[in-house]
């Protein structure tokens, strides 16, 4: 996947008034959940892990990308491998260098200058080799620490974000909203939809909403719709997946090694569920069935 067909999928989705779902598998097992579940639906996807989920459940980005690119095997429709939040260069560029066609760097806590100079390192390094790259302004907190690693949150400036992208040179920005990563504390968070609105007002490139796992699907279709002006095109969901694993198998969060031990029977059992869990998503939330 070209960075100028990734770019081509955000666009189309803001168009047509859906979201891609960055679904993260967190193991290497149920990266095929969502390759079924988007081959089921016929929709766009991105399969994504971050560097804390790749340090948490000891893997590489090599072998998550040979397990991706092993799974995407006869699958029609867009499937994007794509590296979620990462703190440091190296890291990315060994992602990118293993085949990773989607990256962010994430400079958020950073100074404001700071941030733009390291998404400006990274993009130096992967747009040549024609890979997106997604950064983020503002910071997006949350209990799940293994997407972020902290639970700080700073909503995004509107009036710094076209100065951020032109100068950083960035595909994609992740904005902060009121969304946050794990599981919500209340039913349905307060999102700054008008924060969202002045954000498009001042943009027109893509706009990412991390922290979609539990969100209500009202919240979901209002950040995407954004009164038809077309907001969120690209819409994380982590938590979610893994939640429906470990409830149809019992078990509690393991290292990559430890679940592939599980018997193959009770791991189908886990891939059926989390690709009905994204398929439900895609359909039901993000708009996207049948937009491939």
């Amino acid at each position: 996947m070209k960075r100028s067909d990734i770019l081509a999928l955000y666009e189309n989705a803001r168009k047509n008034g859906y979201a891609l779902g960055s679904f993260s598998p967190r193991n290497t097992v149920l990266i095929r959940a969502v390759c079924q579940a988007a081959e089921a639906k016929k929709a766009p996807v991105l399969v994504q892990i971050s560097s804390n989920e790749l340090r948490w459940f000891s893997l590489t980005a090599k072998e998550f990308a040979n397990a991706f690119y092993e799974a995407v095997k006869g699958v029609t429709v867009p499937v994007v491998l794509h590296l979620d939040h990462t703190y440091d260069t190296q890291t990315v560029f060994d992602a990118i260098d293993a085949g990773f066609q989607s990256v962010m760097i994430d400079g958020s806590k950073l100074p404001y200058a700071e941030n733009i100079a390291i998404t400006k390192e990274v993009v130096a390094y992967a747009h040549p080799r024609d890979v997106a790259v997604e950064a983020e302004l503002g910071n997006i907190g949350g209990a799940d620490k293994l997407e972020t690693g902290g639970d700080e949150a700073l909503y995004t400036i509107p009036a710094q974000v076209p100065d951020f992208i032109e100068k950083s040179g960035c595909d994609s920005l992740a904005v902060s909203i009121g969304t946050a990563h794990g599981v919500y504390p209340v039913k349905n968070p307060k999102i700054d939809f008008e924060r969202l609105k002045e954000i498009r007002s001042l943009t027109g490139a893509p706009l990412v909403l991390h922290g979609g796992s539990g969100l209500p699907a009202e919240t979901v279709h209002t950040a995407i719709k954004l009164d038809g002006i077309g907001g969120i095109a690209k819409i994380n969901i982590a938590t979610d997946l893994e939640l429906a694993f470990q409830k149809e198998l019992g078990v509690t969060r393991m290292p990559n090694a430890e679940l592939l031990k599980l018997p193959a029977a009770d791991l189908e059992r886990g891939v059926a569920a989390v690709q009905t869990l994204v398929e439900d998503r895609i359909e039901n939330y993000l708009f996207s069935s049948h937009m491939a």
